[in-house]
């Protein structure tokens, strides 16, 4: 059998995934009374990919173009590259959105990030893929702790697509 028939047969029964390694960098500012004022870097490097291609591609599974991830984050003023972990979501066809979601544990207090790429249309690819709007909130409580903008620089997609790898 050919290689790529064999990558077919593994990837029809389950037995391959991906993962890239991708990094967001910008800023964000703390809400009143949640920490230093003015603008902060915030900037998360994760490694994504799914586990079982078959499942993340299939429209019908509740995995479709979900899959998890985990890195570090940097909140300036608050931590730097502590351990993050989640998921992230390719809603292309149902929400128009990529959606970032991670807890992050830091001074023993634990924090829930969503991050948004909104508005994704073919025609508008290098900025709503570029974008990402963010909001960090304390777990226990739901308090909004900051708000964040965080950009995939362009110049870094070499080293994007070189991160593939098959697993």
């Amino acid at each position: 059998m050919g290689r790529i028939a064999e990558l077919k047969n593994m990837i029809g029964e389950g037995r391959v995934g991906f993962s890239m390694d991708e990094v967001m960098s910008g800023s964000h500012q703390f809400e009143p009374g949640m920490g230093p004022p003015g603008r902060h870097p915030f900037e998360f490097r994760v490694t994504w990919g799914p586990r079982n291609m078959a499942k993340w591609a299939n429209p019908l599974n509740e995995e479709f173009m979900t899959q998890p991830l985990e890195g570090t984050v940097t909140v300036g003023g608050m931590c730097y590259r502590v351990p993050c972990k989640g998921t992230l979501e390719l809603a292309y066809f149902t929400e128009g959105k990529i959606r970032y979601t991670f807890e992050v544990s830091v001074e023993g207090k634990d924090y829930h990030f969503v991050g948004e790429k909104v508005n994704i249309r073919p025609w508008n690819l290098p900025v709503s893929h570029t974008t990402c709007f963010g909001t960090l909130v304390e777990k226990e409580t739901g308090k909004l702790v900051s708000r964040s903008v965080t950009f995939f620089k362009l110049w870094r997609t070499p080293t994007f697509l070189a991160s593939l790898r098959f697993a």
